[in-house]
């Protein structure tokens, strides 16, 4: 039974490459979410810092707030050193239904990354850590990416690291 894998990714396109290869090896699921389901999850927090997030609902905007005030600061710092906590709930639009199309998936990632990425103004504030530098905010979604892919281990062997980087490299 493959165990979770210990990723760090330094760019958006080091994860892009390594769903890539997920797709290309197949892979074996450690945690609940497939592929397809993780990519969307992903692409969808990418596009949020830039389109705005969804709105929080009522009972917990007051937590939110809260946090955000007080430990949101502490809770980013402790996730860029050390990584997302598994188990933790997220927003229920950024979930989709398991089996669905990884190479689509796939391909909303990619261009969410590329998106993202090229996106010159500042990032919308996040619910839970408030504003965030563009560092930060790259952080955050590198952190984001390696947590979620974590959970699926490529079969070709059982690698923990993809091929070398495509030549069309975001």
């Amino acid at each position: 039974m493959p165990t979770r894998r210990q990723l760090r990714f330094e760019s958006l396109d080091a994860a892009v490459r390594d769903a890539e290869y997920l797709l290309a090896a197949g892979y074996d699921r450690v945690g609940r979410w497939d592929l397809a389901q993780c990519l969307d999850h992903l692409a969808a927090w990418l596009t949020y810092p830039v389109d705005g997030f969804p709105r929080t609902p009522l009972l917990l905007r007051p937590v939110f707030a809260l946090v955000r005030a007080t430990a949101g600061r502490g809770m980013l710092t402790k996730y860029l050193r050390e990584g997302m906590p598994a188990g933790k709930p997220t927003m229920p639009q950024s979930v989709t239904t398991p089996g669905g199309d990884p190479a689509a998936a796939l391909g909303r990632f990619r261009a969410a990354a590329g998106r993202f990425t090229a996106h010159a103004g500042e990032y919308l504030p996040s619910p839970l850590f408030g504003p965030l530098t563009r560092d930060e905010a790259l952080r955050v979604q590198l952190a984001h990416c390696a947590h979620h892919l974590s959970f699926l281990v490529p079969k070709a062997s059982h690698e923990t690291t993809p091929p070398p980087a495509p030549a069309a490299a975001l």
